[in-house]
């Protein structure tokens, strides 16, 4: 069980720090609510005290006795602000210390996530702006805000990441030594197309050949790219997990709507991550009105294969880019496995290759995975863990890679 300090300051989207907080209970966490005294304003005591079940920490003279103004952030395992208003980010990274909040965040010596929320042209201010670079360069972990609906009729960006995918973050924080990634952001600068989903293809109107792909590990490397500092371009297909709030999302359906999305989206791209699982197959000639039953007799299809994306992307790479192929396959022996990802690197022309077996049903859907990443050199890599931190050693060896290549 971890201990976090769930800091709210004064906006609006103190309403979903309610969520936050319910998720991360539910979790098995120990949290304690430390709210401004704007933020009680716009969610009271009682409904924090009733979702955390513990006393609210509102001041720093309330049980001086146990010093909670020290005691608190030096006892976190996380700090996490949710939300940050533009107030709350400034005394911050000015080092003020006028309420229990800014307090604790002095006094923390464990990884800090701050979520901020507020008006676009707030969160674009050079004030804002050079507070957050201020809070990074000190490793702090600021996430990007959303764009979409704002307080009253507007929208833009600014907008509170939602609740699961801070609780995702956070969990990531917690779990091991990621957060010198998310406040490095080693990714600043790139441009990152990731494919995530499984595609479809047609055999009538209302039927269709797939796989079982969630689209889960792209939708973790995007989240993670995002996080690190990248712009980052999303090309879904039939995603069965909410795509990161903060990343550009194209959706496809099928195998060529991807290579044709794919090639467009990779022309300027630094590094491309073909995690999508594309129909190797199509039916050659779907039918344009549903097919019907007949007796009992089956139904046959004709199928053709359909376009290699990754192979496609490797011949029109552009000078620098980095490329990233996965391979999932039935292949349980580990050393052959190994081979079998050795040689589609080769083939496929990819600068890394992240291999996988995927019999028995222990990929597709999970949150855990186990893979290889291989290169030319042979297997570099080996991670079981949960699909987001392997998504980050998939961007450590694209950041070990493009240092090798210049």
């Amino acid at each position: 069980m971890s201990r976090i300090v769930l800091g709210v300051s004064g906006g609006i989207a103190a309403y979903k720090a309610c969520e936050v907080l319910r998720q991360l209970r539910e979790d098995g966490h120990d949290v304690t609510v430390v709210p401004t005294e704007n933020a009680l304003r716009f969610v009271g005591e009682t409904t924090f005290a009733a979702l955390s079940g513990k006393p609210v920490a509102t001041d720093v003279f309330s049980g001086a006795a146990a010093i909670p103004h020290v005691r608190l952030g030096r006892e976190a395992d996380l700090v996490l602000v949710v939300p940050a208003t533009a107030d709350l980010i400034a005394r911050q990274a000015a080092g003020r210390a006028d309420d229990l909040l800014t307090n604790v965040l002095l006094t923390a010596t464990c990884p800090v996530l701050v979520c901020p929320a507020m008006h676009t042209e707030m969160w674009l201010h050079p004030a804002t702006t050079h507070n957050v670079e201020t809070l990074r360069s000190r490793g702090v972990v600021v996430l990007d805000p959303a764009s979409g609906r704002l307080a009253g009729a507007d929208s833009g960006v600014g907008r509170l990441p939602e609740p699961a995918e801070i609780v995702g973050i956070a969990q990531l924080l917690l779990d091991g030594d990621l957060s010198s990634r998310a406040s490095t952001r080693d990714l600043v600068g790139l441009s990152v197309v990731v494919s995530a989903g499984g595609t479809h293809e047609a055999i009538d109107p209302v039927r269709f050949l797939g796989n079982a792909s969630s689209g889960r590990m792209g939708v973790e490397i995007a989240r993670a790219a995002a996080l690190r500092g990248a712009r980052v371009t999303l090309v879904a297909a039939h995603l069965a997990v909410p795509a990161p709030s903060s990343v550009e999302v194209h959706t496809v359906v099928s195998t060529a709507d991807l290579a044709i999305a794919m090639e467009s989206a990779a022309a300027d791209a630094d590094v491309v991550v073909m995690a999508a699982a594309p129909a190797d197959f199509t039916p050659t000639s779907p039918s344009l009105a549903k097919v019907k039953k007949s007796g009992g007799l089956g139904l046959t299809l004709e199928l053709s294969q359909t376009t290699d994306v990754l192979a496609g992307l490797t011949r029109t790479r552009r000078e620098g880019q980095t490329i990233v192929g996965f391979a999932a396959e039935t292949i349980p022996d580990e050393a052959a496995l190994a081979d079998a990802g050795r040689a589609k690197l080769r083939s496929k022309g990819a600068d890394l290759l992240v291999v996988n077996d995927v019999s028995d049903h222990k990929v597709f859907g999970m949150a855990d995975t186990i893979v290889m990443i291989v290169d030319a050199a042979g297997v570099r890599d080996r991670v079981a863990a949960s699909k987001a931190v392997v998504a980050h050693r998939i961007l450590d060896a694209v950041v070990d890679h493009r240092a090798l290549a210049t």
